[in-house]
């Protein structure tokens, strides 16, 4: 993959979505944009697991516990990711998006096909977390990567890739 199709972005703790302090979103522009259709397998032959199909909910929130790829199927949409403050990502199939742990993320609009497969490393369980008061704190101290260990593999390429480049302790 040619590196100037990979886009990185780091964000900031806005006060509600922690965002994570040390890894940055990536963002694999057509990586697979000739079998989209594969993307869950494919997350699957890394070490991806606990995979499933759908969308990407309409409202800000994040997964303290576990890292998250979202690989476009189907169909093309407008996400915002890093929270309100954050950056406005236009998606297509073949796309793939990996998540750090604490990263905001949401649906602006999507076209009516718009699917989405995802993943977690080693098949890890998450949460699901708006950024309420009473839950930060702990949030914020399972977000740290002693609580959420790096994927050792790429969920595209495997032991190489972006991802193993981008995200180092």
């Amino acid at each position: 993959m040619n590196s100037s199709n990979v886009l990185s972005f780091n964000f900031e703790d806005d006060g509600t979505i922690p965002n994570n302090p040390d890894l940055p979103v990536l963002v694999y522009q057509g990586a697979l944009k000739d079998k989209a259709d594969q993307a869950e397998a494919i997350f699957n032959q890394n070490n991806w697991l606990n995979s499933w199909t759908n969308g990407v909910y309409g409202y800000h929130h994040y997964h303290s516990n576990a890292h998250e790829v979202l690989g476009v199927l189907r169909g093309n949409a407008r996400l915002q990711i890093g929270g309100e403050s954050g950056e406005k990502v236009e998606v297509y199939a073949g796309d793939i998006i990996v998540l750090p742990a604490g990263t905001g993320h949401k649906r602006l609009e999507a076209s009516p096909d718009f699917r989405v497969a995802g993943a977690y490393p080693n098949g890890m369980s998450c949460n699901l977390k708006t950024g309420r008061k009473e839950e930060r704190l702990s949030d914020l101290n399972e977000i740290k990567q002693e609580q959420v260990p790096l994927p050792k593999q790429d969920p595209i390429y495997g032991a190489q890739g972006p991802l193993i480049t981008h995200w180092k302790k």
